[in-house]
């Protein structure tokens, strides 16, 4: 099945679950992971190559997941100067319109977390909202976008063949090319007027935000010594956030990669989902 987006560019997307069930819009690849030295790579770097497939099944025990790999078809299908706000959205209602989902919650990590308190900024179609990985106050728009920034300028660049040490993220390459690495720079400098804060009286569904403690990372010279804190903006803004109505989860210790694997989200947003959607 397909959807058509913004740019005239279509995406598969799958849908698992009781059909009856309430829906779930989830942007992952829901295929088994490929063994091979690149999941060896992810996997050196606490990623967890089957996540999407993880994710997939594991809510699709209780809710209609609609998966699509948003990722992936920004890679093969670069959109570098119309990845806006309004357009990220109109796409994920695009997939949710094919799929058939006038209502639908949404589960997102890191910038897709992000992509989703734009969602429910700008649909009531929204039945309940889980954002992971990145904080629903304070977050770090200004440093992602120094470090867009950043990635943009090495981008279509030579990139070494030479191993790097897992968790050094100033010797990492960026194997993008130019249009690849500027969709995300027009999405972060279309956020640099986005107030989070004067944006909570327009959210009404019910959310629910995770993040690792630890998740807060320094970039060095070469990524123009950017900090990015995810952890420290949800521990910050803890009691406001559940003044607001947030339910807020902070995962001890753990950092982006470790917090995002699905035996630490599942166990969190499932039951949460499954009370706020009764299913």
């Amino acid at each position: 099945m397909t959807a058509t987006l913004h740019d005239g560019s279509t995406i598969e997307f799958t849908t698992y679950g009781p059909a009856g069930a309430p829906a779930l819009l989830l942007p992952v690849d829901p295929a088994p992971a490929v063994e091979g030295p690149e999941t060896d790579q992810l996997r050196a770097w606490g990623a967890d190559p089957a996540l999407g497939h993880s994710l997939t099944h594991g809510f699709g025990e209780h809710f209609r997941v609609i998966a699509f790999d948003y990722e992936a078809q920004l890679q093969a299908h670069p959109k570098p100067a119309t990845l806006t706000p309004d357009n990220l959205v109109a796409d994920f209602l695009a997939v949710a319109d094919a799929a058939e989902a006038p209502t639908f919650a949404y589960y997102g990590y890191s910038w897709l977390g992000l992509a989703g308190l734009q969602v429910a900024l700008r649909t009531d179609r929204l039945t309940a909202l889980v954002m992971g990985g990145f904080p629903p106050l304070d977050g770090p728009y200004d440093a992602m976008l120094q470090v867009t920034e950043a990635t943009y300028e090495l981008a279509g660049g030579p990139v070494s063949d030479q191993p790097v040490e897992p968790g050094d993220w100033d010797s990492t390459e960026v194997a993008m090319s130019k249009d690849q690495a500027q969709q995300f720079l027009s999405l972060y400098r279309s956020l640099q007027s986005f107030d989070d804060h004067a944006a909570q009286s327009r959210l009404s569904c019910p959310r629910l935000c995770i993040a690792g403690s630890a998740d807060n990372i320094q970039y060095g010279e070469r990524w123009r010594n950017a900090y990015v804190a995810i952890g420290e903006a949800v521990e910050k803004n803890r009691s406001r956030l559940k003044d607001l109505g947030w339910t807020v989860q902070l995962l001890d210790g753990l950092d982006h990669m470790q917090a995002m694997h699905a035996d630490k989200i599942l166990p969190i947003a499932k039951p949460w989902l499954r009370e706020h959607l009764n299913a």
